[in-house]
């Protein structure tokens, strides 16, 4: 794990005690429970941020399982991100589907 950046002074310059951090440049302590939590961010296959709630388009068809496929230009809207490897939730057509982003673009 990384030692984050001191809140007070931004600088990366900081030391790692047992129960909390120190910055060596301003002298700042903070719990180590405090550490900052970095936003994930979810970019489709352009790099457009996408956010809960956007509407997107598949760029190429995708195998469902079986014979069943996903044909690319289908739409979905108000999706909603989720943390795993299938970044997107999401109905298209009235199947409900776990989607990567790399696969879609912002309608």
């Amino acid at each position: 794990m990384s030692n984050p950046a001191c809140p007070a002074c931004t600088l990366d310059d900081v030391l790692a005690h047992s129960d909390h951090w120190e910055c060596a440049t301003c002298g700042h302590e903070w719990p180590k429970a405090e550490a900052p939590e970095v936003a994930r961010v979810v970019k489709d296959a352009h790099g457009n941020v996408l956010a809960d709630g956007d509407a997107i388009t598949v760029i190429k068809d995708l195998k469902l399982g079986g014979s069943q496929v996903l044909k690319a230009g289908s739409k979905a809207k108000s999706i909603r991100l989720v943390d795993g490897d299938h970044e997107i939730d999401c109905k298209i057509d009235g199947i409900a589907l776990a989607l990567k982003a790399c696969f879609v673009k912002k309608a």
